[in-house]
């Protein structure tokens, strides 16, 4: 069991997030008393993706490989359609991912997010969810896709979009008060 007010929660992102999906679980997790940092590849600030064009850019605590995920709870990935995209190739960034998911601890993704997911084959026999534009992709990666605001799976979250924050952030912190998640390799 994870005390929200002690957890520290890394997410990772690029250049091209959803804006929303990265600043409001920032937000909403600091809010409940989470550390809560932010990586990126190079280490320096990122810009968000909002609506049709560039979005405002964040600050970044860290490059993602000099993330160690032993110091973290849990890990959250927004999505967007360059973010994942870029990440999903990154070794740095999947090298996190996969060490997330190996220890048990909560890993969440919204809208394209899943994408690394895929990548890591962690989603084969899941329950998942996302951006129904990536159904296909997770179906064919083994999961099982549900049209849900938000999916929880032996503490992997996913969610469809913006507009599922609100359910996603409280998935996140219900999946970090239960713990470290068994999981088959």
């Amino acid at each position: 069991m994870t005390d929200i007010k002690k957890s520290r929660i890394l997410i990772i992102a690029t250049d091209g997030f959803e804006q929303s999906e990265l600043i409001v679980p920032r937000d909403k997790l600091r809010k409940t008393g989470a550390e809560v940092h932010i990586a990126s590849p190079t280490g320096r600030a990122i810009r968000g993706w909002k609506g049709a064009d560039w979005g405002e850019s964040v600050d970044v605590d860290l490059k993602i490989s000099e993330a160690r995920p032993d110091q973290y709870d849990a890990l959250v990935i927004p999505g967007g359609q360059i973010n994942p995209d870029k990440l999903r190739v990154d070794t740095d960034a999947m090298g996190v991912v996969k060490t997330f998911l190996k220890d048990g601890k909560v890993v969440a993704a919204i809208c394209h997010g899943p994408w690394l997911l895929v990548e890591a084959d962690a989603v084969r026999g899941r329950a998942v969810t996302s951006y129904k534009s990536i159904r296909t992709d997770l179906v064919n990666a083994g999961g099982k896709w549900v049209d849900k605001e938000v999916v929880a799976d032996k503490g992997i979250v996913t969610s469809r979009s913006p507009d599922d924050l609100d359910a996603f952030c409280s998935k996140i912190v219900e999946e970090l008060e239960e713990g470290r998640h068994k999981r088959a390799a």
